[in-house]
C-alpha cells in the first residue's frame, strides 16, 4: 500500500493511493497514519479495504508528511562510504547516529527555508525506514518484522551550523522544513528488498545525486538492530539512513543552495519530491 496525509498544514487527513494511482480519503476508516494504525494487524485490516469504496479525493491537494505524530527524527550519518570520502572523512566502523528536531518534519513538496545567516544549507536524498512495531534489543534476524514500511527523505543540511559551531550536527539539521518526508508511507510488503534501491536528486535540473542503497555500509535492518540497543523504537519514528555521494559539500567546487531554487528527487518505488527554496523569516 501506498498510505499518504493530504490538506492544510495542521489538519492533514489519511489517504491512500489506488492502484490507478488516483488518492482515497482514509478518515472515515482511521484519524491517521501515525501509532498503532502502523502495526501490521492494522495495516491488514488497510489492506482487506476495498478502495473503491473510499471517497476520491478530488484536485490537487497538500501532500503533508507521510507519518504524522513523530516521536522520534534519527539520522545515521556517513552510511555511504562514497560520501564519507567526498567529505574527507572515513568510512565508520558503527552507525554515527544523531537526531533531527521533529519540528523539521513537513511535507514532501512544501517550500524549504535557507536560514538567516546560512551559507552552507545542503541536500541529501535518503531511504527513510518508518517504524510500526515497538523495538528495544531486537536482533538483526528480526529487525523487519518492526518496521511498517519505507518513505523518501530530504536530510536538508546547513554544514556551518553542523560542524563549524560546536560540532553538534543536530544544529545544522533541525531548521524549520529541513526534513521533508514522503510523498507516501510503502509498506514493507511492496519493498521487498530494501537494499536494491536507486536514489537520485537535482537541483534545478542538474543531477547531482545518483547511489544506490546497495552501498550503504550498514544496511536496514542492522540499522534498526543497533539503534534499538540505544534507545527504544516506538511506531511513527523515522529514522533516515544516510545519503550517497554529490551533495553540495563534496562539490569541487562547494555549491550550496540559496533562495530561489528548485530541487527535486527521488528513492525507487518511494515517490518524488520538489521543492523551491525560500528565505527563512521569524
Amino acid at each position: 500500500m501506498k498510505l499518504l496525509r493530504f490538506g492544510p498544514v495542521g489538519q492533514e487527513k489519511p489517504g491512500l493511493v489506488d492502484r490507478q494511482g488516483k488518492l482515497r480519503d482514509l478518515s472515515g476508516v482511521v484519524a491517521d497514519i501515525a501509532g498503532e494504525v502502523l502495526s501490521d494487524d492494522s495495516l491488514a485490516a488497510l489492506r482487506a479495504v476495498d478502495p473503491e469504496t473510499l471517497p476520491l479525493v478530488e484536485g490537487e491537494p497538500r501532500i503533508g508528511a507521510c507519518v504524522g505524530r513523530i516521536g522520534k527524527f534519527i539520522c545515521v550519518g556517513l552510511n555511504y562510504a562514497d560520501h564519507a570520502r567526498e567529505t574527507g572523512k572515513e568510512p565508520p566502523a558503527e552507525p554515527i547516529l544523531f537526531m533531527k528536531a521533529t519540528s523539521a518534519v513537513c511535507g514532501p513538496n512544501d517550500d524549504i527555508e535557507i536560514p538567516q545567516g546560512s551559507t552552507k544549507t545542503d541536500w541529501e536524498v535518503e531511504l527513510g525506514i518508518v517504524i510500526g512495531k515497538r523495538a528495544k534489543y531486537v536482533r538483526e534476524a528480526d529487525a523487519f518484522e518492526h518496521v511498517a514500511g519505507y518513505c523518501t527523505v530530504n536530510d536538508v543540511s546547513e554544514r556551518a551550523f553542523q560542524s563549524e559551531r560546536g560540532g553538534q550536527w543536530t544544529k545544522g539539521k533541525s531548521h524549520d522544513s529541513f526534513g521533508p518526508i514522503g510523498p507516501w508511507l510503502v509498506t514493507r510488503d511492496e519493498i521487498p528488498d530494501p537494499q536494491v534501491l536507486d536514489l537520485w536528486l537535482e537541483v534545478d535540473g542538474t543531477r547531482h545525486q545518483n547511489g544506490s542503497t546497495r552501498t550503504m555500509i550498514f544496511g536496514v535492518a542492522e540499522l534498526v538492530a543497533y539503534i534499538s540497543q540505544f534507545m527504544t523504537l516506538e511506531p511513527g519514528d523515522i529514522i533516515a539512513t544516510g545519503t550517497p555521494p554529490g551533495v553540495g559539500l563534496g562539490q569541487k567546487p562547494q555549491v550550496f543552495l540559496k533562495p530561489g531554487q528548485t530541487m527535486r528527487l527521488g528513492v525507487q518505488g518511494l515517490g518524488s519530491q520538489i521543492q523551491r527554496t525560500i528565505p527563512a523569516r521569524p
